[in-house]
């Protein structure tokens, strides 16, 4: 397991996911050093969240190798999924448009408080425990860019009426208060103006120069591409011709890359108790929510362009 206090370092080598219909993506190599920005481009349903969601551990790969942190996929995926955290994706880490940013802020926090400490932490005076939690909340705000003051109604505001930007840097400072040491993004700049899509990069960038490695989804890169590392999900001409019989290639139609994905998924909830019981020890004090693989599959089959 690597040293890094913090930024998790990223490998892949042939890396897939496959469900019964085809494969969701195939050949996927990576090489990212701790605190690396990875932009994840390819066209609409080339495997690019299914790609996001297994390199976080909330699914689980068929083909190939990959570490992140140093923990080994899919063997350890319960202790990748405790050192990582999810923003924008949707049906597995979307905002709810009823709450307001507030609400968002709290419940986050509680949970973290919950589940993301130790049992002595839980002991502690609860003055002492709501100050920790407020500095995690401020410090999370200030790193995602987003000040609730100046939103219309401060923290009463719903996400709703959140722009397409606010409610990025709002996931994204949901997913900070755990602190992982990788941020996966996806639709990074889906409906984003030219200048938006400048601040969430700016934003994004922030985040490694900081120490966090993030894995991003994007349709287009930043146009400065200096210190990215470029990963291509689909078809392309200077690639080989993707392994696998009855000629299944890595980009499916958007109908057949929810449903392929969603049989992954499934393939893998008889082995999740197993995965548990071995990876005790390396996630002792942490959460993983009972319906990650069951919410993989449903932001797949809502979104159907993974």
């Amino acid at each position: 397991m690597d040293s890094t206090p913090h930024g998790a370092a990223v490998t892949a080598t042939g890396f897939g996911v496959k469900g019964p219909r085809g494969w969701a993506f195939q050949d996927i190599d990576i090489t990212a050093g701790p605190g690396s920005l990875v932009a994840v481009q390819g066209p609409s349903g080339s495997g690019r969240t299914c790609l996001l969601l297994a390199l976080t551990g909330r699914m689980k790969s068929a083909d190939g190798t990959a570490e992140v942190g140093g923990l080994p996929l899919p063997k350890k995926r319960a202790a990748v999924r405790s050192v990582t955290a999810l923003a924008h994706v949707p049906g597995v880490a979307e905002l709810d448009p009823a709450l307001t940013v507030g609400e968002h802020l709290r419940e986050r926090a509680l949970l973290q408080g919950r589940f993301g400490s130790s049992l002595r932490a839980l002991l502690r005076p609860r003055h002492e425990r709501r100050a920790e939690a407020r500095a995690l909340v401020d410090s999370a705000l200030a790193a995602a860019g987003l000040d609730p003051e100046a939103l219309p109604k401060g923290t009463r505001t719903s996400v709703r009426d959140l722009e397409r930007l606010e409610a990025l840097r709002l996931s994204v400072a949901l997913a900070l208060i755990g602190a992982p040491r990788l941020l996966a993004v996806d639709d990074t700049d889906l409906k984003l103006s030219d200048g938006e899509r400048a601040a969430a990069w700016a934003l994004l960038r922030g985040l490694t120069a900081a120490g966090t490695t993030v894995l991003a989804v994007c349709s287009e890169p930043p146009e400065d591409g200096e210190g990215v590392v470029l990963v291509h999900t689909g078809t392309r001409p200077d690639r080989n011709t993707p392994k696998g019989a009855s000629g299944d290639s890595p980009a499916t139609s958007d109908a057949s890359d929810a449903s392929d994905a969603t049989d992954a998924t499934d393939a893998t909830d008889a082995t999740d108790a197993t995965d548990a019981t071995d990876e005790q020890d390396s996630t002792a004090g942490k959460h993983d929510g009972p319906d990650d693989e069951e919410g993989a599959a449903d932001a797949l089959a809502e979104t159907g362009r993974a």
